[in-house]
């Protein structure tokens, strides 16, 4: 199970650039997985806490949705035809619009950088088609709000 939350201030999503699989490498939305027994807010709480160094308070959901990762990571090799065809990763994500409480946004567990990114800015971090959908998403609830 893994969770996420985007955070929007002054017209602005935080990103994250990922430092391990999956999706090593690139700008995401700010998460990781449920640990057990806790609940989906106390997780979205705690994985930005720990990859952006903010406290935040969970809004809405933005969306479920389903990730299946094929392949292999830049260290692993395949040993035969079988390994390709199965799963790597297999998540089902649940985001969650957020707003800052307390911090100040810093790289933190397995991120090397964070950015704030406007909306129009989106296509320049080459986020994920499902990535950039859901903070779109996240920008209009947000709207929506005010």
């Amino acid at each position: 199970m893994g969770i996420g939350g985007v955070g929007i201030e002054d017209g602005r999503a935080l990103l994250i650039r990922r430092g391990s699989e999956p999706l090593l490498g690139q700008w995401s939305i700010p998460g990781g997985t449920l640990e057990l027994g806790e609940t989906l807010v106390e997780g979205t709480e705690r994985e930005l806490q720990e990859e952006t160094g903010l406290a935040v308070k969970v809004l809405d959901m933005i969306e479920v949705f389903e990730r299946i990762n094929f392949g292999r990571g830049a260290d692993e090799t395949w040993k035969t035809a079988e390994e390709k065809r199965r799963p790597r990763f297999h998540f089902v994500i649940v985001d969650y619009l957020c707003e800052r409480i307390a911090g100040t946004p810093v790289a933190g567990g397995d991120v090397t950088e964070v950015a704030w990114a406007v909306e129009s800015d989106l296509e320049k971090f080459e986020l994920t088609p499902t990535a950039t959908r859901v903070i779109r998403k996240a920008f209009s609830l947000f709207r929506g709000r005010k």
